[in-house]
């Protein structure tokens, strides 16, 4: 037992300095999970966290919740919940909040975000609260700033691009030790309204580039989608699955890196009904 939790303890602590850690920080939803977080073109409710100007194409008030956990871990657990609340004239918010780890180690973030659309390109901002608490050693907090911009380039090719943390947020002076900043920019093609293909970089300025695709193919008159996806970086593959119901998207993800083992992702969301967005009085 005590040989467990040595190693579980120093897994953690390995953990919160590695590239992944990126993953738990600006990638969130299952259905980013199943197309390997190539995420910086997708406009749906987890886009708030994922690249901001996303939400700026929702037109109706929606809702996300998800579960995550990893190698089979219950410290490697994620729960997340995200809001949009778009405007007429206003441009669209929305709030995400979020808890990584356990009792031992825990990162959890609260977050506004706000997104315009200009035009055929969007514009998003985003300011996360970040705590970082270890057992017996107390906690650390930190704001991290972040923009985004999306945009439909040629009919059909859509360009994103996303900076996390712009202004290094540092969570404590000891060793200089700081959020990560990280970059990522991609292309999306849809060649047909049934099929994406997706494909970015992402750059953590302490760690090399990650080349990411990930593809999603709807059935059932577009309520059944399938998607796959890659890292490179890591050498995990994904697979995914989701399921549209009316107002209401069920994702689940697997994916798989080796030699360290598996992960689950399931999230669900839920589109308000209303005719127009909501205008402010």
């Amino acid at each position: 037992m005590k040989h467990n939790f040595i190693l579980v303890l120093l897994t953690l602590l390995l953990a919160w300095r590695l590239p992944a850690q990126a993953q738990e920080l600006c990638n969130f939803g299952a259905r980013a999970a199943g197309m390997a977080y190539a995420t910086a073109t997708l406009h749906d409710v987890w886009a708030l966290s994922n690249n901001t100007a996303g939400i700026a194409a929702l037109e109706q008030p929606s809702f996300g919740v998800q579960a995550s956990t990893r190698y089979g871990e219950r410290a490697f657990t994620t729960v997340a919940l995200q809001a949009i609340y778009p405007t007429q004239k206003y441009g669209t918010y929305g709030l995400s909040m979020s808890r990584f780890g356990d009792a031992l180690f825990s990162q959890q973030h609260a977050g506004l975000g706000v997104a315009h659309k200009l035009g055929n390109f969007s514009l998003g901002a985003k300011a996360d609260v970040w705590q970082v608490s270890v057992q017996e050693y107390g906690s650390r907090k930190a704001v991290a700033l972040s923009v985004g911009v999306q945009g439909e380039v040629l009919p059909d090719l859509y360009f994103g691009a996303f900076a996390y943390n712009l202004n290094q947020a540092r969570l404590a002076s000891l060793e200089d030790e700081r959020l990560p900043t990280v970059m990522k920019a991609g292309l999306s093609y849809r060649p047909t309204s049934r099929l994406l293909i997706a494909a970015e970089t992402e750059k953590s300025i302490d760690y090399d580039a990650d080349f990411k695709a990930g593809a999603e193919y709807a059935l059932l008159q577009r309520k059944f989608i399938l998607r796959s996806g890659f890292s490179a970086l890591s050498g995990s593959l994904s697979v995914g699955a989701g399921f549209r119901a009316r107002q209401l998207q069920v994702d689940y993800a697997y994916g798989s890196t080796a030699p360290i083992g598996s992960s689950h992702h399931l999230s669900l969301a839920y589109t308000l009904q209303s005719r127009t967005p909501v205008t402010f009085p």
